[in-house]
Protein backbone atom coordinates (compact mmCIF):
# COMPACT_ATOMS: atom_id res chain seq x y z
CA UNK A 1 0.00 0.00 0.00
CA UNK A 2 2.83 2.51 0.47
CA UNK A 3 3.94 1.39 -2.93
CA UNK A 4 1.00 2.22 -4.30
CA UNK A 5 0.13 5.93 -2.47
CA UNK A 6 3.91 7.00 -2.92
CA UNK A 7 3.31 6.54 -6.37
CA UNK A 8 0.34 8.35 -6.60
CA UNK A 9 1.73 11.46 -4.63
CA UNK A 10 4.62 11.26 -7.00
CA UNK A 11 2.22 11.38 -10.22
CA UNK A 12 0.24 14.11 -8.19
CA UNK A 13 3.46 16.07 -7.23
CA UNK A 14 4.97 16.34 -10.44
CA UNK A 15 1.91 16.97 -12.32
CA UNK A 16 1.22 19.91 -9.65
CA UNK A 17 4.23 20.96 -10.45
CA UNK A 18 4.18 21.24 -14.24
CA UNK A 19 0.74 23.25 -13.70
CA UNK A 20 2.25 25.61 -10.93
CA UNK A 21 5.28 26.10 -13.53
CA UNK A 22 3.00 27.22 -16.07
CA UNK A 23 0.95 29.67 -14.50
CA UNK A 24 3.76 31.18 -12.47
CA UNK A 25 4.48 32.41 -16.39
CA UNK A 26 2.75 35.56 -15.87
CA UNK A 27 4.82 36.21 -11.92
CA UNK A 28 7.89 37.19 -14.48
CA UNK A 29 6.44 40.62 -15.18
CA UNK A 30 5.93 41.24 -11.84
CA UNK A 31 7.92 42.32 -8.52
CA UNK A 32 9.19 39.23 -7.04
CA UNK A 33 6.78 39.04 -4.06
CA UNK A 34 4.84 37.47 -6.61
CA UNK A 35 6.70 34.91 -7.88
CA UNK A 36 7.23 34.03 -3.97
CA UNK A 37 3.70 34.05 -3.39
CA UNK A 38 3.44 31.42 -6.43
CA UNK A 39 6.27 29.20 -4.42
CA UNK A 40 4.64 28.68 -1.10
CA UNK A 41 1.06 28.31 -2.78
CA UNK A 42 2.95 25.05 -4.88
CA UNK A 43 5.07 24.30 -1.12
CA UNK A 44 1.77 24.02 0.65
CA UNK A 45 -0.38 22.17 -1.91
CA UNK A 46 2.57 19.75 -2.32
CA UNK A 47 2.59 19.56 1.53
CA UNK A 48 -1.58 18.91 1.11
CA UNK A 49 -0.65 16.20 -1.48
CA UNK A 50 1.78 14.50 1.02
CA UNK A 51 -0.64 14.20 4.08
CA UNK A 52 -3.88 13.64 2.48
CA UNK A 53 -2.34 10.73 -0.09
CA UNK A 54 0.93 9.11 1.42
CA UNK A 55 -0.63 10.18 5.82
CA UNK A 56 2.31 12.58 6.21
CA UNK A 57 1.43 14.91 8.76
CA UNK A 58 4.23 17.79 9.92
CA UNK A 59 4.98 18.74 13.76
CA UNK A 60 6.90 22.57 13.99
CA UNK A 61 8.16 23.08 17.21
CA UNK A 62 9.56 26.83 18.38
CA UNK A 63 8.07 28.23 15.92
CA UNK A 64 7.63 31.10 18.76
CA UNK A 65 11.62 32.07 18.13
CA UNK A 66 10.94 32.67 14.31
CA UNK A 67 11.72 36.77 14.51
CA UNK A 68 10.85 39.03 11.51
CA UNK A 69 12.53 40.93 9.14
CA UNK A 70 16.61 40.04 8.36
CA UNK A 71 17.86 36.81 8.76
CA UNK A 72 20.10 34.46 8.09
CA UNK A 73 18.87 30.60 8.18
CA UNK A 74 20.60 27.37 8.57
CA UNK A 75 18.59 24.58 8.14
CA UNK A 76 19.46 20.46 8.04
CA UNK A 77 18.69 18.78 4.43
CA UNK A 78 17.44 15.26 4.94
CA UNK A 79 15.31 15.27 1.80
CA UNK A 80 13.61 17.60 -0.99
CA UNK A 81 10.68 18.40 1.47
CA UNK A 82 11.99 20.90 2.67
CA UNK A 83 12.71 22.80 0.04
CA UNK A 84 9.49 23.94 -0.42
CA UNK A 85 8.32 23.72 2.87
CA UNK A 86 10.60 26.24 4.48
CA UNK A 87 9.34 28.80 2.11
CA UNK A 88 5.97 29.47 3.74
CA UNK A 89 7.78 29.88 7.30
CA UNK A 90 9.27 33.16 6.14
CA UNK A 91 7.54 36.31 4.71
CA UNK A 92 10.53 36.85 2.05
CA UNK A 93 12.92 34.01 1.73
CA UNK A 94 15.56 33.68 -0.60
CA UNK A 95 17.75 30.14 -0.81
CA UNK A 96 20.97 29.67 -1.70
CA UNK A 97 21.08 27.25 -4.54
CA UNK A 98 23.72 25.12 -6.63
CA UNK A 99 23.79 26.99 -9.67
CA UNK A 100 22.83 23.85 -11.99
CA UNK A 101 19.06 24.25 -11.15
CA UNK A 102 18.82 27.75 -12.74
CA UNK A 103 19.46 25.66 -16.26
CA UNK A 104 16.54 23.67 -15.63
CA UNK A 105 13.62 25.30 -17.80
CA UNK A 106 11.25 27.92 -16.47
CA UNK A 107 12.44 26.85 -13.20
CA UNK A 108 15.70 28.93 -13.82
CA UNK A 109 14.09 31.67 -14.50
CA UNK A 110 11.68 31.68 -11.68
CA UNK A 111 14.35 31.15 -8.94
CA UNK A 112 16.12 33.92 -10.46
CA UNK A 113 12.95 36.00 -10.79
CA UNK A 114 12.77 35.22 -7.01
CA UNK A 115 15.91 36.46 -5.59
CA UNK A 116 16.89 33.09 -5.39
CA UNK A 117 20.96 32.82 -4.72
CA UNK A 118 22.92 30.79 -7.22
CA UNK A 119 26.69 29.42 -6.22
CA UNK A 120 29.01 27.83 -8.92
CA UNK A 121 30.30 25.04 -6.17
CA UNK A 122 33.46 24.59 -8.29
CA UNK A 123 34.36 28.24 -8.81
CA UNK A 124 35.90 27.92 -5.07
CA UNK A 125 36.43 31.32 -2.67
CA UNK A 126 35.28 33.66 -5.79
CA UNK A 127 32.13 31.98 -5.66
CA UNK A 128 31.66 32.25 -1.78
CA UNK A 129 32.37 36.17 -2.25
CA UNK A 130 29.98 36.39 -4.83
CA UNK A 131 27.21 34.78 -2.91
CA UNK A 132 27.97 36.75 0.47
CA UNK A 133 28.07 40.00 -1.55
CA UNK A 134 24.62 38.96 -3.11
CA UNK A 135 23.30 37.45 -0.09
CA UNK A 136 23.99 41.13 1.85
CA UNK A 137 22.03 42.88 -1.10
CA UNK A 138 18.97 40.88 -0.08
CA UNK A 139 19.51 41.42 3.49
CA UNK A 140 19.25 44.64 3.52
CA UNK A 141 15.72 44.58 1.47
CA UNK A 142 14.76 42.98 4.82
CA UNK A 143 14.99 39.32 3.14
CA UNK A 144 15.89 35.94 4.99
CA UNK A 145 18.61 34.04 3.27
CA UNK A 146 18.60 30.37 3.95
CA UNK A 147 21.26 27.85 3.45
CA UNK A 148 21.19 24.05 4.03
CA UNK A 149 25.25 24.35 5.17
CA UNK A 150 25.88 20.43 3.85
CA UNK A 151 25.41 21.89 0.95
CA UNK A 152 23.52 18.70 -0.18
CA UNK A 153 21.10 16.27 1.32
CA UNK A 154 22.44 13.80 3.86
CA UNK A 155 20.03 10.53 4.76
CA UNK A 156 19.04 10.23 8.42
CA UNK A 157 22.27 9.18 10.68
CA UNK A 158 24.64 9.63 7.87
CA UNK A 159 27.85 11.92 9.02
CA UNK A 160 27.66 15.59 8.84
CA UNK A 161 29.99 17.68 6.55
CA UNK A 162 29.42 21.38 7.42
CA UNK A 163 30.50 23.35 4.24
CA UNK A 164 32.63 26.95 5.12
CA UNK A 165 29.77 28.98 2.92
CA UNK A 166 27.90 29.24 6.20
CA UNK A 167 30.76 30.62 8.18
CA UNK A 168 31.60 32.87 6.20
CA UNK A 169 27.55 34.54 5.49
CA UNK A 170 27.73 34.72 9.06
CA UNK A 171 30.75 36.81 9.29
CA UNK A 172 30.10 38.67 6.39
CA UNK A 173 26.44 39.88 7.49
CA UNK A 174 26.77 40.30 10.63
CA UNK A 175 23.16 38.97 11.67
CA UNK A 176 21.95 36.05 13.80
CA UNK A 177 21.56 32.60 12.70
CA UNK A 178 18.67 30.74 13.27
CA UNK A 179 19.30 26.68 12.91
CA UNK A 180 16.54 24.60 11.97
CA UNK A 181 16.87 20.57 12.86
CA UNK A 182 14.66 17.80 10.99
CA UNK A 183 14.09 13.98 10.43
CA UNK A 184 12.13 14.61 7.18
CA UNK A 185 14.34 11.95 5.37
CA UNK A 186 12.39 9.49 7.71
CA UNK A 187 9.37 10.33 5.36
CA UNK A 188 10.84 11.43 2.26
CA UNK A 189 14.41 9.09 1.58
CA UNK A 190 16.92 10.28 -1.02
CA UNK A 191 17.40 8.04 -4.12
CA UNK A 192 13.48 6.06 -3.15
CA UNK A 193 9.54 7.27 -4.60
CA UNK A 194 8.19 5.31 -1.01
CA UNK A 195 6.61 8.03 1.71
CA UNK A 196 6.66 6.14 4.39
CA UNK A 197 3.66 7.42 6.98
CA UNK A 198 3.74 9.33 9.86
CA UNK A 199 4.92 12.96 11.05
CA UNK A 200 7.96 15.05 9.98
CA UNK A 201 9.32 16.54 13.14
CA UNK A 202 10.97 20.14 12.37
CA UNK A 203 12.37 22.23 15.27
CA UNK A 204 13.33 25.68 15.52
CA UNK A 205 16.39 26.61 17.86
CA UNK A 206 17.97 29.41 19.41
CA UNK A 207 19.31 31.70 17.15
CA UNK A 208 23.07 31.88 17.30
CA UNK A 209 24.06 35.61 18.06
CA UNK A 210 26.99 37.51 15.73
CA UNK A 211 29.64 38.20 16.94
CA UNK A 212 31.44 34.27 16.86
CA UNK A 213 34.53 33.38 15.41
CA UNK A 214 34.01 31.17 12.37
CA UNK A 215 35.50 28.12 13.87
CA UNK A 216 33.18 28.97 17.09
CA UNK A 217 30.40 29.38 14.86
CA UNK A 218 30.51 26.62 12.73
CA UNK A 219 30.91 24.28 15.43
CA UNK A 220 28.32 25.27 17.44
CA UNK A 221 26.00 25.37 14.31
CA UNK A 222 27.10 21.83 13.20
CA UNK A 223 26.16 20.39 17.32
CA UNK A 224 23.15 22.49 17.67
CA UNK A 225 21.31 21.29 14.79
CA UNK A 226 23.27 17.82 14.81
CA UNK A 227 21.95 17.00 18.52
CA UNK A 228 18.57 17.75 17.66
CA UNK A 229 18.55 16.05 14.54
CA UNK A 230 19.48 13.02 15.91
CA UNK A 231 17.00 12.91 18.57
CA UNK A 232 13.89 14.11 16.25
CA UNK A 233 15.47 10.86 14.20
CA UNK A 234 15.19 8.60 17.25
CA UNK A 235 11.90 10.22 18.29
CA UNK A 236 10.53 9.84 14.68
CA UNK A 237 11.97 6.25 14.78
CA UNK A 238 10.14 5.32 17.78
CA UNK A 239 6.86 6.40 17.00
CA UNK A 240 7.26 4.18 13.85
CA UNK A 241 7.76 1.21 16.22
CA UNK A 242 4.76 2.10 18.70
CA UNK A 243 2.78 4.57 20.57
CA UNK A 244 5.15 6.88 23.15
CA UNK A 245 3.96 9.92 25.10
CA UNK A 246 2.23 12.11 23.51
CA UNK A 247 4.46 15.36 22.77
CA UNK A 248 3.41 18.72 24.56
CA UNK A 249 3.55 20.78 20.84
CA UNK A 250 0.97 22.10 18.92
CA UNK A 251 0.61 19.95 15.36
CA UNK A 252 0.41 22.04 12.34
CA UNK A 253 -0.47 20.53 9.34
CA UNK A 254 2.14 20.75 6.35
CA UNK A 255 -0.15 22.42 4.16
CA UNK A 256 -0.99 25.15 6.16
CA UNK A 257 2.28 25.73 7.76
CA UNK A 258 3.93 29.22 8.43
CA UNK A 259 2.96 32.77 9.10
Amino acid sequence: MIAVRSLLFTIAFYATTVVFLLAALPALALPHRAMIGMAKAWGRTSGWLLRVICDVSVEWRGLDKLPRGALLVAAKHQSAWETFALLSLFEDPSFIIKRELTWIPLYGWYARKAGMIPVDRTAGRGALVRMARSARSLLDAGRQILIFPEGTRSPPGAAADYKPGIALLYAELGVPCLPIALNSGLHWPRRSFLRPPGTILVEVLDPIPPGLARRAFLRHLQEAIEAATARLVAEGQGRRAGPGPAAATAQVDGASAGP
